[in-house]
């Protein structure tokens, strides 16, 4: 049990970027930029999404839905992190601290599983074409988007309650540039072993079961698209799989290997670099893999816009 005179910790600092003050202003441009190009990236494909009805399927749902993901928890983290690079200030109150951990978890489980409920909607849309209307109804991706925010929901609150409950009452620095709780529980005045196994039994739930349900479905997926006949038709199927199969990849590996080592193996460093790439860099890249080469999108763009000035 947590003793009253334990719990001395009322803010952390986050100790952020390791750099010289001459790399600082640079370092903030950069990631300024970044998180303007994710709103934007993000925030255009989701208005197009809502504007024209031409994406108004299950595909471009689920891609809409990915979006406002990637503007939620990147949200969470990148103004706190510029606000901490542009100033001396670098502390964060207990409770902002695990307000912050548990919406960014909730936030990152959800799009784990949406990753796989888009990987069964590429599996409908490409092995039983003349029912996917019917199969991939509204209702039935209005339910599986609910069950993705209920995972991300439960997850993200035992996570957040099992790291919570330990009482930190010595060091505040977490060498981390937001509340992410493997780097919190390094703080934690007590042994850990027992949120080491909640982490890696709720990282093989949350991360493991979707990449393999990912994995499984593509197997079939694959295995149909070498049966279509018209090589055109294969290239297609291909180049839609591609770009799911990339964005997993960049999103679920990193994290992967964040939440399921123990915490005794971490590295700070690289922890840092591991969060960058499923916090920042796929949220950044996201858009641009799934529009930049989608004649759909720059279709509806170029409606939106009135720039399409070719009958319909």
């Amino acid at each position: 049990m947590q003793g009253p005179n334990q719990t001395l910790v009322t803010e952390f600092i986050l100790l952020g970027f390791s750099l010289s003050p001459r790399t600082t202003p640079l370092l903030f441009t950069a990631f300024l930029m970044i998180y303007l190009l994710i709103i934007l990236g993000n925030g255009l494909i989701s208005i197009l999404i809502c504007l024209d009805s031409h994406l108004h399927t299950p595909m471009y749902f689920f891609i809409g839905v990915l979006s406002m993901l990637d503007l939620g928890y990147t949200t969470t983290t990148v103004p706190q992190m510029l606000a901490h690079l542009a100033s001396h200030k670098k502390t964060i109150s207990f409770s902002r601290c695990v307000a912050q951990m548990y919406i960014f978890l909730v936030l990152g489980v959800t799009e784990s599983w949406l990753f796989a409920i888009m990987s069964i909607d590429r599996y409908v849309a490409i092995c039983h074409p003349l029912r996917y209307k019917i199969l991939m109804s509204p209702w039935l991706c209005g339910v599986m988007v609910t069950f993705c925010g209920l995972c991300g929901v439960a997850s993200a609150l035992v996570y957040t309650i099992f790291a919570m409950r330990l009482p930190y009452c010595g060091p505040n620095q977490i060498n981390h540039f937001f509340c992410e709780i493997p780097a919190v529980l390094k703080l934690a005045c007590a042994d850990t072993s027992v949120n080491d196994q909640v982490d890696f039994i709720l990282g093989f739930s949350v991360i493991l079961i979707p990449m393999s349900l990912i994995f499984v479905i593509y197997v079939s997926i694959f295995t149909a698209i070498v049966r279509i006949r018209s090589s055109q038709g294969r290239l297609k199927a291909f180049s839609t799989c591609a770009s799911h199969i990339t964005v997993v990849t960049m999103f679920c590996v990193p994290a992967m290997v964040m939440y399921m080592k123990p915490g005794s193996k971490a590295s700070p460093e690289e922890d840092k670099k591991l969060a960058l790439f499923y916090n920042i860099i796929s949220a950044f890249l996201n858009p641009i893999i799934y529009s930049l080469r989608n004649k759909d999108v720059k279709r509806a763009f170029l409606k939106v816009t009135g720039w399409n000035r070719s009958p319909e």
